[in-house]
Order: C-alpha cells, then structure tokens, then sequence
C-alpha cells in the first residue's frame, strides 16, 4: 500500500502540473489573442497603403509601388523586433531601460541640432540611407524607464518627492523635448502611457490626477500659443466654416468616409487618394479604408483595435511582476489612445493630431516601435514572473 504521505505528494505534484498547464493555456490563448489583430491590422495597412500611397509615389518621381515595398520592409524587421522583444527575459528590460532612455534623450536632443525639417516642424534624423523619428521610440522608452522607477519606488510613492522626479525625470523631460519639435500629438500619447502606469501604481489618486490636470493644461497652453495647432482646434469645432482652407482636410476625410457607404468602393478604387486628401496614406489611412471598405470594413478595424486593447490589459491582469504589470499596462494604454485620437480625428469625433494610425499607416519608425510594444506584451504573457525583475 502507498505511504500516505508519498500518495499526498503524487496528488500535489498532479495539481500543481494541472495548473501550470492551465497557465500555458491561459498565455497561449492571450499571446494568439495579441497577435492576430496586430497581424490583420498590418495587412490592412499594406493594403491600403498600396492604394493610398501610389499618386504620391509617382508625386515624388517614384514609381508607384515605392512606399508599399518601404513599409513591406520596415514591416519584416518589426517582426524580428517583436520577436526579439518578446524573447528578451523581463529582467533584461528592466536593466535596458536606463540606458534605452538615455539614447532616447539624446536622439531627441539630436533632433533640435540637426534633424531635418518637414512641413514645418522638426521631428526627423537622417543616418544614412535610414530617417528615423525619435519621438516614436520615446513612447516605449518611457513607459519602461517610468515603470522601472516606480516599481522601485512603490512603498515610498505615498511621498510626493518620490513621487514627482520619477514623473519629471521620464514624462517632463521627454515630452518637453517632443512638443518643441513640435509634435503635441507625440507628447499626448508619451504623457497617456505614463499616466497609465502611475494610475497602476501605488502613487496615491490625488497626486496622479494632480499631475494629470497640470498636463491637461500645459497641453492647453501649448495648443493656444501655437497658431497652426488653434486653427485644428477651431476647425474642429466649426469643420464647415473653412472647409477650402483650415477645414479642408478635415472635410475630406468625411467625404472619403461617406463615399463608402456600408460596404465600400471597392479595394484600390478610392477617389480620395487622387490629392483631394492629403497625407492619406499616413495620418488619414483610416479614411482610405472607410472609402473602400465601407462602414464594416471601418467597424472591423476598430473591432480589431478592440480585441488587442483587451488582450493587453488581460496581460496585465494577470501578471504578478510588478515592473511587468506597469509596463504591459502603460503599451497598451499608448496603444489604444493613439488609435483612439486618430481614428477621433479623422471622423471628426477629436481635433486632427497627425498621429499614425497603429500598425496601419505608412512609417517605419512607428511600426517597429508599435511591433516592439506588442513583443513586450506577448513576453509578458508567455513568461512566468520573474523572481528577479519583481524585486
């Protein structure tokens, strides 16, 4: 007959294994519930930007496949990215998030002494044949350095010292150096993903909604004192009023929009990509999409949006790491924002930002830092805590 005790290990051992398979389960099924829909969104976006992109292709004296075939290769190296992101032990993160921030900075800092000036503002960096956007990377690199911090610091956040130079030294520091270039719509995102991880965090309420509401007005402030960002807020408000002139781009993107009806144009049939709608292969691709594939292509695409918001915040749920929580809680919340304001400003829902339209609209800087965001998060899900990066 079996000991007693040898009989209460077996059954020990046997539920134990019960629930580290169910575990496996549980992080399959959120890691396939994070990559599907950044997959599809992705084969939107080349699909529409194979449309979208072809008269300024030919615009440029290029041929017409020329941004399809740059994002088709950004696209390959954001999939290596996102499956190094994912690979990378979450320790490894949290010791790369110093110096990742650093570089971050100092790309920034670069951009004001000798990035390249385009429509007015100053956001790029060309090294060699590759021009990057620095203000992309800073959206990761900050929700990393801020949750190192305050994952560090979580006992003593209840001090408002300890709770501000984290804030400043991350949020402040970087979002002065983008809204300069200027891009308000970067620094609103970069300030969301951090504001998301201290509302996780153990900071008290009053101190989060405190540096919240001062944001909130700085952004204010920053929209007021710059006359080209008013005028996208007036036009907002009034798309009718100047729809030739201020609201013009905004008015286009609701024809495009409307052209579709419920189930589009048809693939590449659009007439808005003809130069009525400028930028429709970047900033205004949701309204591509809306034209050709109608109110159910655009409903999928948020259906989309949808599902990978909620497999993130699941990822985070879930998650007994602290430093591993705040950062799939603040990628996600970035994530979801920024599809959020544009797919709100390109319907007329929010003031237009010129943000891109994640995993969809042409640029290769923001699709390797959105695919490198959701490897973070699938490392997340697939990985069991780290005793080592929860210290």
């Amino acid at each position: 007959m079996m000991d007693s005790g040898v009989a209460l290990s077996v059954a020990g051992d046997r539920a134990a294994w019960r629930r580290a398979e169910e575990a496996s389960r549980r992080s399959w099924r959120l890691t396939v519930a994070l990559l599907i829909p950044v997959g599809l969104l992705a084969v939107v976006g080349l699909g529409a930007i194979l449309s979208a992109s072809s008269v300024p292709a030919l615009q440029d004296r290029q041929d017409s496949l020329f941004y399809f075939r740059r994002q088709l290769v950004w696209l390959g190296g954001g999939v290596v990215a996102l499956a190094l992101a994912a690979a990378l032990p979450l320790r490894w993160w949290r010791r790369l998030a110093f110096p990742l921030f650093v570089g971050t900075v100092v790309l920034l800092v670069a951009v004001q002494l000798v990035g390249l000036r385009r429509g007015g503002a100053e956001r790029w960096l060309s090294l060699g044949p590759l021009v990057l956007q620095p203000s992309e990377f800073a959206k990761p690199a900050t929700v990393l350095f801020l949750a190192t911090l305050v994952s560090r610091k979580e006992d003593s956040m209840h001090r408002f010292r300890d709770f501000l130079w984290p804030v400043a030294l991350s949020v402040g520091l970087v979002g002065g150096l983008v809204v300069v270039q200027p891009d308000l719509g970067t620094t609103l995102l970069i300030a969301a993903g951090g504001f998301a991880v201290l509302v996780a965090s153990a900071a008290p309420l009053a101190f989060v909604l405190g540096g919240g509401a001062i944001g909130a007005a700085a952004a204010v402030a920053a929209a007021m004192l710059s006359p080209y960002r008013w005028e996208r807020v007036t036009s907002f408000l009034n798309v009718g009023a100047d729809p030739l002139d201020t609201g013009y781009q905004a008015m286009q993107s609701l024809v495009a929009l409307g052209t579709g009806g419920l189930f589009g144009v048809g693939l590449g049939a659009s007439r808005a990509r003809w130069s009525f709608l400028p930028n429709a292969h970047t900033d205004f691709i949701f309204s591509i999409v809306g034209e050709e594939t109608g109110l159910a292509g655009s409903l999928a695409v948020v259906l989309l949006f949808a599902v990978l918001t909620t497999a993130g915040m699941l990822v985070a749920l879930r998650c007994r790491d602290r430093f591993g929580r705040l950062v799939a809680i603040g990628i996600t919340t970035w994530l979801a924002v920024q599809a959020l304001v544009n797919i709100g400003g390109v319907t007329g829902v929010l003031p237009i930002t010129g943000v891109p339209l994640p995993f969809v609209s042409y640029g290769g800087s923001a699709l390797l830092t959105e695919m490198i965001g959701v490897g973070l998060l699938v490392g997340i899900a697939r990985k069991a805590p780290d005793p080592e990066a929860a210290g």
